[in-house]
């Protein structure tokens, strides 16, 4: 063999050990994108894993209690119902910014039929759910129907509903002390139990409860594909046979519902029917869906990681409050991880194109 044929057997081999780890760089990172891709929720969970770890070393136990991570629990759960049903409208590619006067209206109702028309705090209750419905069942009626933007829609829905809520109370408060004595079924969701130092409420059951069986039925049942399939392609989604109509005035009435149970979890949070709580609820749900990993853009995200998006601003907001830190940097710190999370979904979406 003479030395130019060495030279090119020795170039050939360094070329193709090249290729051969070019090849095995791209195949792991296709697999991460991959796995972004396919479980959404995986960003969301590795930022809140290390957000528990970095205050668990700063603050040790006085972060790692069973008392204080309980906390955050009970400190999300409205946000956390809310979140919820924020997600199911996103996944369709819409948005519905009328949720936390949903949730608002739906406790007046319920405080205000038991205290002003004496009616069976059960019933009461039933009223509120079913007034919750309705709204978000002319929410989604207007979208399906009559095609105007969700944005819109529910901008317009959230001022009627807020006006109404204003007039209809009289912007009158009923205080817990006479909820509890008269209709402590009211402040149900917020009564507590302890199990091994931690302090649950029967509103954080709720949630997870609720967050578990969506995850459920957006994964096993045809409503649940449908869903996705509509955020994904509307038109697409007809031409294969999904009633996109039907189906998207069902899940805008689904989250009115929910919304109303977060009414009702509202009552036993704070105690009191008060017309003016919950008026950030809009914002902060689509803070929680944003930060776990729905694409705004519809047909893509997990359920699971819209609580881990509202688990993440709890253990900041609790975190920085033990550290003495001022609450602008909880702000500024929750900014960021919405604006990083959108980043964050483009870089997914692009690569998975």
């Amino acid at each position: 063999m003479s030395q130019s044929d060495d030279f090119e057997a020795v170039a050939s081999s360094a070329s193709s050990d090249v290729a051969s780890f070019d090849g095995h760089s791209k195949g792991f990172i296709d697999r991460f994108h991959s796995a972004l891709h396919t479980t959404p929720a995986l960003v969301p969970l590795i930022v809140l894993v290390a957000a528990i770890a970095i205050f668990g070393a700063l603050l040790g136990s006085k972060f790692f209690s069973p008392f204080a991570l309980t906390l955050i629990l009970q400190q999300v759960q409205i946000v956390g119902i809310v979140a919820a049903a924020q997600s199911l409208v996103i996944l369709t590619a819409g948005i519905d910014l009328s949720v936390g006067a949903i949730a608002v209206i739906s406790s007046v109702i319920m405080g205000q039929f038991t205290f002003r028309y004496g009616v069976p705090v059960e019933l009461a209750v039933v009223f509120g759910l079913i007034v919750g419905t309705g709204i978000g069942f002319v929410n989604g009626w207007l979208v399906a129907a009559m095609k105007l933007p969700p944005f819109i829609v529910t901008l317009g829905m959230w001022q009627i509903v807020l006006a109404a809520n204003f007039l209809y109370s009289a912007n009158e408060t009923i205080r817990s002390q006479e909820i509890a004595e008269n209709a402590p079924l009211l402040q149900l969701l917020g009564a507590k139990f302890n199990i091994g130092g931690a302090v649950f409420t029967y509103g954080v059951i709720f949630m997870l409860l609720l967050v578990l069986l969506l995850a459920y039925v957006l994964r096993h049942t045809a409503w649940g594909r449908h869903v996705y399939a509509i955020g994904d392609d509307p038109e697409a989604a007809e031409l294969a046979g999904v009633n996109v109509k039907r189906t998207t005035i069902s899940v805008y009435a689904l989250a009115g519902l929910i919304c109303a149970f977060a009414g009702w979890a509202l009552i036993g949070r704070i105690g009191s029917v008060s017309p003016t709580s919950g008026q950030l609820l809009n914002i902060e749900s689509i803070t929680a869906v944003v930060i776990g990993g729905i694409s705004l853009f519809g047909g893509r995200g997990s359920i699971l990681g819209t609580l881990f998006g509202a688990l993440i601003v709890g253990v900041f907001t609790l975190g920085l409050r033990l550290l003495g830190a001022d609450a602008q940097w909880t702000f500024l710190l929750i900014g960021a991880l919405i604006i990083a999370a959108v980043a964050v979904d483009q870089w997914i979406r692009k690569v998975a194109a």
